[in-house]
């Protein structure tokens, strides 16, 4: 508690009065517990053990009652003035922190414990007057409203600022994103020309490679006909020489049956008529070869 100023010491201490004046109250409760049942209940010289099973629950029930309707109330209590403190920090833009850890410091609670003796707090004390002033937010006039009232207006001014600087970013990004639009754009418009470009050139690939192969097909034509022209005079000739060999044929026959005729009565005719004969065979060796250059019907 020494870290503490005179008003906040102040303050604490009239609150650790009406803590203890509620404390108070509610062990004059438990103790008229007590003295209820021994006045009422209490009026035979003798009980069976069920009898002070049943007295004692009863008893039991009721202290428990009392004893939970000063644990609520006293959080209830502690709520509003943790309320109260709260709301005259936020009335100062302050942000006020608990640690719930150090409640249960032992070493804290005995500075407590010690206070309250100190300060002579015994079971007379009474509670708090109802007129006494309640926690209110500070004075405009004091040293410290001016401190307040100042950082404040400090915070506000640096708050201005940076709105300020917040809407001259955003303008900054705003035309940051016309430009970046606007490239786009461009962009977007460059692929478009340069894509017809391709086109056009691709029309004109194509069209020249139509007529390449116009001028391929043109050819192939004018070869194919050669061909058949040239495939045609060699049937031709082939055609002929048939016909030429026939002819030859049939000389060969009459100059045959002519020179049998001649010489069959000769001495000489054995001899012409085996040399016939093996020209025969010659001439049908001939025919035989020649007939593998005839194509076939």
């Amino acid at each position: 508690m020494a870290e503490l100023n005179e008003h906040h010491r102040g303050e604490v201490l009239s609150y650790m009065r009406f803590a203890q004046s509620k404390r108070l109250l509610r062990l004059k409760s438990v103790s008229s517990c007590f003295q209820d049942v021994r006045e009422s209940r209490l009026v035979e010289d003798t009980y069976t053990a069920e009898e002070v099973a049943e007295l004692l629950s009863g008893l039991q029930a009721v202290v428990l009652s009392e004893l939970e309707l000063e644990l609520i109330n006293s959080a209830h209590t502690n709520v509003l003035l943790l309320q109260q403190l709260f709301s005259q920090a936020q009335h100062w833009h302050l942000r006020l922190h608990t640690d719930i850890s150090e409640l249960e410091n032992r070493q804290l609670l005995e500075q407590v414990a010690e206070l309250e003796k100190s300060q002579e707090l015994g079971p007379s004390a009474k509670a708090p007057q109802t007129n006494k002033p309640r926690l209110v937010p500070l004075s405009d006039g004091g040293s410290s409203s001016d401190l307040l009232h100042s950082q404040i207006a400090r915070l506000q001014e640096e708050n201005d600022k940076l709105r300020a600087r917040l809407r001259s970013l955003e303008s900054q990004a705003t035309a940051a994103l016309d430009d970046k639009r606007s490239a786009e754009r461009a962009l977007k418009e460059m692929k478009s020309h340069l894509q017809a470009q391709q086109n056009s050139q691709a029309s004109q690939d194509t069209a020249q490679l139509e007529d390449t192969v116009a001028n391929l097909k043109i050819e192939f034509q004018k070869t194919l006909g050669d061909h058949t022209a040239s495939q045609k005079n060699l049937e031709d000739n082939l055609t002929k020489t048939k016909h030429e060999l026939l002819r030859v044929n049939e000389q060969l026959s009459m100059a045959e049956k002519e020179l049998e005729k001649k010489f069959q009565e000769t001495s000489a005719y054995r001899n012409m008529k085996d040399i016939l004969t093996r020209k025969n065979e010659q001439i049908k060796d001939l025919r035989r070869k020649l007939s593998k250059y005839e194509p076939e019907d």
